[in-house]
């Protein structure tokens, strides 16, 4: 019977790696995990209006991006 290892958190096993490239798969671990992002959203409280106000006018610029990358382009008299 072999035992499984479960790994919790962000981890990185370094082992004949160099620090230099363990820390920039660390670093690359925590941004995927979105750990970061999640913190600094907690920091402060956020009112849910405000939060739904946020969110609405974020969709709100991605919708505008993408009709604006659906364009054709204007003609050049």
């Amino acid at each position: 019977m072999s035992k499984s290892k479960t790994i919790i958190g962000n981890k990185i096993i370094c082992g004949e790696l160099p620090f230099n490239t363990a820390l920039k798969k660390f670093k690359q671990k925590v941004d995927d995990s979105g750990i970061l992002e999640e913190l600094r959203n907690r920091m402060f409280y956020e009112k849910p209006t405000t939060e739904r106000k946020r969110k609405k006018g974020a969709a709100r610029a991605r919708w505008l991006k993408k009709l604006k990358n659906q364009e054709l382009p204007k003609k050049l008299y």
